[in-house]
């Protein structure tokens, strides 16, 4: 009898998935070390918020690249939180600027960054769906 082999999770598109993830992960983290040791006391909340989004990044990237039943299952958290921190904090960066008077990665969805961090997470959901 022949299944039929799915791609895992970081091969194929997946690949360039956790290229992305990767680029995002390194300038998140990159970008909130500088934020937070220099001038935290400027805008706290973005600052540490830019971390947020770095271990995301992080935990997302390796759980996409390493693509085994339990790294599925954190790549969906990773991913899921992503998506809703996206859509909340891009909400309330235009809802409420005042809040947020330095930019975060996902200010504005991610307006900062061509968008990419609004497209990535549905992207990615979609792989991981496709792959199971």
């Amino acid at each position: 009898m022949s299944e039929h082999v799915k791609a895992r999770t970081n091969q194929g598109f997946g690949r360039v998935l956790v290229i992305v993830y990767a680029i995002f992960a390194i300038g998140a983290t990159a970008r909130s070390v500088i934020q937070i040791t220099r001038r935290l006391d400027e805008a706290p909340v973005a600052y540490l918020l830019s971390a947020f989004a770095a271990v995301v990044y992080i935990v997302a990237t390796i759980a996409l690249a390493r693509g085994n039943r339990t790294s599925r299952k954190v790549a969906y958290v990773a991913i899921g939180i992503e998506m809703a921190g996206v859509i909340v904090i891009g909400a309330l960066s235009l809802l409420v600027p005042d809040a947020f008077p330095r930019a975060t990665v996902w200010s504005t969805f991610g307006s900062g960054y061509l968008f990419i961090p609004l497209i990535l997470p549905p992207l990615a959901l979609w792989w991981l769906r496709r792959t199971e």
